[in-house]
């Protein structure tokens, strides 16, 4: 198992990342994850939580009604130009919704990943920062450039 440094309110803890030979076997016998279906059912969670109809999101995004109901069924591969259609008129961001599928993905394989930066890394970065964000963001970026 592979150890990563973790920080969590200025405290670093290392936490455990990557499969286990355990967990290798058990992927092993776990179903395949088909990733057209993973994208399929994370476009229709978000389409069903905005309380949306498949025929106002294909009107929207261009795309036939039954095309878009392939997609989400996980029976179509959408092509990133599609997909980017879908998530606009879903308003939703390609890489959020990319993100949503990943973790998804990463469940489904048993792989941890943290969702937190790691502080050295975090400090690498933090001084490309501006000083002139928000009040809320910038008293958090304070406490991680001391």
């Amino acid at each position: 198992m592979v150890k990563q440094p973790v920080s969590v309110n200025g405290v670093v803890r290392w936490r455990d990342v990557g499969l286990t030979e355990e967990s290798h076997r058990e992927q092993k016998e776990r179903k395949m994850v088909v990733l057209r279906h993973e994208i399929g059912d994370v476009l229709r969670d978000v389409r069903q939580r905005q309380g949306r109809t498949l025929r106002e999101v294909s009107h929207s995004a261009r795309v036939s009604l039954g095309y878009l109901s392939e997609v989400e069924r996980g029976q179509k591969e959408a092509s990133s130009e599609l997909l980017s259609s879908i998530c606009s008129a879903l308003d939703v961001p390609l890489s959020l919704m990319l993100r949503e599928v990943s973790d998804r993905v990463a469940d489904a394989e048993g792989v941890v990943i943290p969702d937190t930066v790691p502080q050295e890394l975090s400090r690498e970065f933090v001084a490309d920062i501006p000083d002139e964000l928000p009040d809320g963001l910038s008293r958090g970026l304070a406490s991680a450039r001391s």
